[in-house]
């Protein structure tokens, strides 16, 4: 397998519904995540070995930027051509993933801390594999 690195992340199409959300990839593919998320306060411990993408929308709620996180499967070029950005994040390494969301590894599990206040939109976290998938929105303390 070739070497996978950080990449950018362009901005892209959101739309939150009743029953999920959907990204518009910048090549125009939508993709759709399924469901509510969970509103997650404090520190999000996703399942291990889950596909973490973390989202965070503007303001409006109608754009944002999507970053993968320990993603080494998807090519460099096919990030780059869709707009998803990607985060490599080592044991025992913490990364700021956009302005008040940051990233770390503890075994097979991603945390995620996030402020959506500092992030100026909401942040979503998506944990997904062939089995299930889960989708959480980071709130603020109540």
């Amino acid at each position: 397998m070739s070497q996978r690195s950080n990449v950018s992340p362009s901005t892209l199409g959101i739309e939150l519904t009743e029953s999920g959300v959907a990204v518009s990839y910048i090549d125009g593919r939508e993709v759709f995540y399924h469901g509510v998320p969970e509103k997650v306060s404090e520190t999000l411990r996703t399942p291990p070995g889950k596909e973490v993408h973390v989202l965070v929308t503007d303001p409006t709620e109608t754009e944002g930027v999507m970053m993968y996180v320990n993603d080494r499967k998807t090519h460099d070029e096919v990030l780059e051509s869709t707009g998803v950005g990607r985060i490599l994040v080592g044991p025992d390494e913490r990364e700021e993933v956009f302005p008040g969301v940051e990233v770390r590894t503890e075994g097979y599990s991603v945390l995620v801390d996030a402020d959506p206040e500092v992030a100026r939109g909401r942040v979503f976290v998506f944990a997904e594999d062939e089995m299930s998938e889960h989708s959480y929105e980071m709130v603020a303390d109540e």
